[in-house]
């Protein structure tokens, strides 16, 4: 395990060695596992607050020693307090595959064993369905005439309804329709394929139709801002990386012009994507490709929502229903 120096961390509620080594930990989990910022943000929040519980707990700051010495009740009793705080089950596991992950970061630097983390059960977490948007109102929202009577400049309708029509044409996550960066779209006519980087750095290639390019290009013409190359394609109002959030809040006023639910997200439209490709007899293990899942058992939970429609369709047309 490399020794290279990491951010310093300070706790109030842990002796020094614990920071260093949570430090060191995070930066292993970000060069080495690659995981995103937010997950190394979220884990250590997590340890955090698992520190905090144990030093109010014991009475004392927490050592290594000491967190080595961690019995499964002082973990269940932890967990009980988030569980208090109306922490969802997804949270809670999170919080304990973390703090297992330090553990086992502990151990093979040879700081302690903490046995403790592998004896608690993982909370269970409800299984919910994902849910994709009917196909109509998926290809209303990447048409910027929808949204003709705000008052804004024409560029960002148009910018909007381009990053929808990739979300849904090409089911990427919002992160990687705003990372991609202008060399890497094809003008119409002059590609079919778009490689884009997901979760963990790691590259796929997925299909652009040919629509959805000239959507873009259009966007491209009417944007008053430079677009160079090697910068992104998607811009914000004064010219700056586009936020999220500012796709997250269109879909917002997209929702109640259209009638649409809550559940009506960005996220909704690479649902959407998924759930009609595969309705149309899109092959699963392709679907898997296109989405970027390392695991097939992630795109499979797709197959619950086409099922649930068959059943649905069946209730409702069978003559003896």
């Amino acid at each position: 395990m490399s020794k290279a120096a990491a951010p310093l961390i300070e706790l109030a509620s842990a002796d020094p060695s614990i920071a260093q080594e949570m430090a060191r930990w995070l930066s292993h989990l970000g060069a080495e596992r690659r995981l995103s910022p937010k997950t190394l943000e979220a884990y250590g929040r997590d340890l955090r607050q698992c520190l905090d519980f144990l030093c109010a707990h014991w009475g004392e700051r927490v050592t290594l020693a000491r967190f080595a010495s961690l019995e499964a009740t002082d973990v269940r009793a932890f967990m009980a307090m988030r569980r208090a705080d109306d922490i969802a089950g997804r949270s809670l596991m999170r919080a304990l595959a973390g703090l297992r992950s330090f553990g086992r970061f502990l151990e093979r630097e040879g700081k302690g064993k903490v046995g403790a983390l592998s004896a608690i059960r993982a909370p269970k977490v409800a299984k919910s369905l994902p849910k994709p948007l009917p196909m109509a109102s998926a290809k209303r929202l990447a048409d910027a005439d929808e949204r003709a009577g705000e008052e804004r400049e024409t560029w960002i309708l148009v910018r909007d309804a381009a990053v929808m029509a990739l979300l849904y044409g090409s089911g990427l996550r919002i992160s990687e329709a705003l990372g991609l960066k202008h060399r890497e779209v094809p003008k119409p006519g002059e590609g079919d394929v778009l490689v884009v980087t997901g979760k963990g750095n790691k590259t796929r290639m997925v299909p652009v139709l040919q629509n959805v390019l000239e959507l873009v290009q259009e966007y491209v013409a009417m944007c008053p801002y430079p677009l160079p190359a090697d910068g992104p394609i998607f811009v914000g109002a004064r010219g700056g990386p586009l936020s999220p959030r500012i796709i997250q809040l269109a879909m917002e006023r997209l929702r109640g012009a259209l009638g649409l639910p809550d559940s009506a997200t960005p996220h909704a439209l690479r649902h959407s994507f998924a759930t009609h490709l595969l309705s149309r007899g899109g092959d699963l293990r392709a679907i898997q490709e296109l989405l970027g899942h390392s695991s097939l058992s992630t795109t499979q939970i797709y197959t619950g929502i086409d099922s649930e429609r068959l059943l649905e369709v069946y209730a409702s047309a069978h003559p003896r229903r």
